[in-house]
Formats: structure tokens, C-alpha cells, sequence
């Protein structure tokens, strides 16, 4: 059997494997990221919301909390200077009865606690002057919320990483992993052969498979190891021109942040994603999980039209609590937790992991003792 030896490992090439990947070959170690599909970003990364979240609701002192807010202002730096393409559009989150309105204090308030000041408690007349064909109550605004090009972003972090040194494996499996004095040794197939793979660092990043690819580590703690959930959401294409030039949110709901209007960016209107437990992964869309979508979205767009909604795409949460528990924090451990030496799990990364990417990557580092 093939035996090779490189500085770091990072297991699945998602836009946060990416960005793990490009941080630790800026800071000089010869990395590998190892991706089981046949390119890049084929799972949760490219099947999402594509917003730039501004981080308003997480609980103070949360992993998501902090790495959102710094991953908020690090994103559209690094957009910027990398020429992806993505737009501040701004966010409402609408209330479309009386009893709301405190929920839209109680996220301004939760906001404010995190570092998130440009935020605005908006009048019914106030949201509408902004977006006439909104129908609300009141709203929050959130003008650091915005889009980005999900692809692009993956392909910019990607390339960066290649720049100074790292390599992407696609079509490459890790079967089992070892624990011994020096770290962890991975069993991978490619090509159809396998090799040991030796690496000074480890990164789990494999999104919906991190828990089950901890479980192919001989010797990992088995208690430190959460259970993995699946909450699907289905994504629905509105026929027509968009109503709004901004995304509109209703009040979050259990498992996720509401039916919302999201934009792409070339105005494409979509509406989701709903929130569907499944014990298996699967990526159909139904048709008629649509016919449920159209009264959530007309408290807020009442000029919903009949039949105007067609499948587009579903995504598939990576999570690690379950339906009617409250959603957990992302779950990094790294050596001082688990007592592995160079090894980091990845647990849980599901929204606002596209935000956060650049943060959790330098929170690898860190964990890994790897200084800038």
C-alpha cells in the first residue's frame, strides 16, 4: 500500500473545507484538501441561501455569535478584494401580526449583544416606503445582510489556497482513521487504490458526513461525538419579476429561519427553504411541498400568485439537535478537548457557515496552535 506524508489534511472541500485549506497553506503548511465528489462544493455549500448573514440570531458568547459577526465584515473585505460578486441588499425581518413585534426587540436587543449596532426597528409605514409591496406590521432592518456568489466565493478561496501550495484531491474517500503518538493517520481511497495518508494536522470540514467520519477514527473519544440530524428545506423559483430589492424574512420558526425571499445576484426571486427531517440524504425536490409555501408567504406578499412558484433546488442541514430542541452551537473541538494531537472536528456547521467561513478557518488555526 501507498504511504505519503504531507503537513495537513482537510476532509471535504465545502467553502469551509476551502477556506481551513487556505489558511493553513498561507501559513505554510503543505496542505491537501480531500474531496469524495468529483468537484468542489457539491453538497450544503452550493445549496443554500447564498446571504451573507449579519448576526443577529445567536445567543451572546455563541461560536456562531462571534465567528458570524467577524466572518460578516471579513467576508466582503475578502469578496472585494478577490472581485467575487456579491451585493449589500440589506435584510427585513417582518412581523405580520401584533404579538410579533416583540420578537423584533428581543433580535434587535439579541444583535446589539453581539456587536451588531446598524440595525433598525422600522413602523409598518417605514418598511413599506422601502418595499411598497410588503405587507407587515412592523420590521427589523438589517443593512450589513446581503449575497454572494456562492461558486465564486468557493472558487476565489480555492484558488488562493493553490496560489501557495495546497492541493485538491476530488474522488477521494477517507475509509478509517487511526490515532497514534503523532496525530491521526487516514486510510483513503482514489482512483481506485488506497493509501495511508500521514498528516500533521488534521481538519474534519466534511459538513453532513463530520459526525459519521468521527466515528471511522479508531480511538476518538465516543463521547464527544454528537448525534447528526437532517433537516432538509426545499428552495421554490418565483416566475416573474422579484417583488422586493431586498431579502424578507418572517419571524424564525423551529429547525430554521422561516420561509423567506431571498435574492440571487441577478435578481432571481426565490422563496424557502422549509424545514423537512429526514433520516436519509436526499436532494428531490417535490412540487407539491410548494402548495404549503404560498400562505406562508403571503402574510407578507399577499400578491402571491397561484402557480407562480416551480421546484428549484434543496439543501440539507448538517445538524446536531433535533426537531422541537433548540439549535445547537457550531461544535469545534479541537486537541485541548478531545486530546488528539492535531486534530480538529467540525460538528454542526450548518447557517451561518457561509458567513463564518474565514472566522471558524482562523479558529482552526488557532486551535492548532498556527499563528498568522
Amino acid at each position: 500500500m501507498q504511504r505519503e506524508k504531507t503537513g495537513a489534511v482537510v476532509i471535504g472541500a465545502g467553502v469551509v473545507g476551502l477556506a481551513c485549506g487556505r489558511a493553513l497553506a498561507r501559513r505554510g503548511v503543505e496542505t491537501i484538501i480531500v474531496e469524495r465528489n468529483s468537484a468542489f462544493g457539491q453538497e450544503t455549500s452550493s445549496r443554500n441561501s447564498e446571504v451573507i448573514h449579519g448576526g443577529l440570531y445567536y445567543p451572546r458568547d455563541s461560536l456562531k455569535a462571534g465567528l458570524c459577526v467577524a466572518g460578516n465584515r471579513r467576508l466582503y473585505a475578502f469578496c472585494s478584494g478577490a472581485g467575487v460578486a456579491c451585493r449589500r441588499c440589506g435584510k427585513l425581518i417582518v412581523a405580520t401580526q401584533g404579538q410579533q413585534e416583540q420578537r423584533l426587540h428581543d433580535l434587535q436587543s439579541q444583535a446589539e449583544d453581539n456587536g451588531v449596532t446598524d440595525t433598525a426597528m422600522l413602523t409598518r409605514a417605514q418598511a413599506i416606503a422601502l418595499e411598497p409591496d410588503l405587507d407587515c406590521v412592523a420590521a427589523l432592518h438589517s443593512p450589513s445582510t446581503g449575497i454572494v456568489d456562492s461558486h465564486a466565493l468557493m472558487l476565489a478561496l480555492l484558488g488562493d489556497a493553490e496560489s501557495h501550495g495546497a492541493v485538491l484531491s476530488l474522488n477521494t474517500e477517507v475509509l478509517k482513521g487511526e490515532i497514534d503518538r503523532r496525530g491521526v493517520k487516514l486510510l483513503v481511497a482514489s482512483g481506485g487504490e488506497e493509501m495511508l495518508l500521514a498528516a500533521d494536522y488534521v481538519v474534519n470540514s466534511a459538513g453532513l458526513s463530520a459526525v459519521a467520519l468521527a466515528r471511522l477514527i479508531d480511538g476518538y473519544p465516543a463521547e464527544l461525538i454528537p448525534e447528526a440530524y437532517f433537516a432538509k428545506g426545499n428552495y421554490y423559483a418565483l416566475a416573474g419579476r422579484a417583488p422586493f430589492s431586498r431579502l424578507v424574512y418572517p419571524i424564525p420558526e423551529d429547525g430554521g429561519l422561516g420561509v423567506h425571499l431571498t435574492l440571487d445576484l441577478a435578481g432571481q426571486a426565490r422563496f424557502g427553504p422549509d424545514v423537512e427531517w429526514i433520516d436519509t440524504l436526499d436532494y428531490a425536490v417535490d412540487p407539491h411541498r410548494a402548495d404549503a409555501f404560498y400562505a406562508q408567504v403571503r402574510k407578507y406578499w399577499p400578491k402571491l400568485r397561484d402557480h407562480s412558484l416551480v421546484p428549484a433546488y434543496c439543501g440539507i442541514r448538517p445538524k446536531i439537535s433535533g426537531p422541537g430542541t433548540a439549535a445547537a452551537d457550531f461544535l469545534i473541538h479541537g486537541p485541548k478537548t478531545h486530546g488528539v494531537q492535531g486534530l480538529v472536528n467540525l460538528f454542526g456547521i450548518e447557517s451561518p457557515g457561509l458567513t463564518s467561513c474565514l472566522s471558524i478557518a482562523d479558529e482552526v488555526c488557532s486551535l492548532l496552535q498556527l499563528a498568522n
